[in-house]
């Protein structure tokens, strides 16, 4: 990545290695990073809470309605097809 990029993750925690992400942080190999996903999550590493350069959130790609009712579709199509003997169609 050139030096001005910014590394953005809102997809998986472990596709970055926070340890390498780190150190190319903190000698200017990237500008900054932005991420709403973590390696080892709910734990979130201490030098990117402390560093300017990096956004931090918690990973909301669940948080639009449509999605929670999806979700909640799921879940009612999974105690539906158990309680009938069925194959769940979700199994999680």
């Amino acid at each position: 990545m050139k030096r001005q990029a910014l590394l953005v993750n809102i997809a998986r925690g472990d596709i970055v290695d926070e340890a390498a992400l780190v150190a190319t942080l903190r000698r200017g190999g990237v500008a900054g990073a932005c991420l709403d996903v973590y390696e080892h999550e709910p734990e979130v590493s201490p030098a990117l809470l402390e560093m300017e350069n990096v956004n931090l959130l918690p990973h909301l790609r669940t948080a639009a309605f449509e999605v929670r009712f999806a979700m909640g579709r799921m879940v009612v199509a999974n105690i539906l097809a158990c309680a009938e003997g069925r194959d769940l169609p979700n199994p999680v």
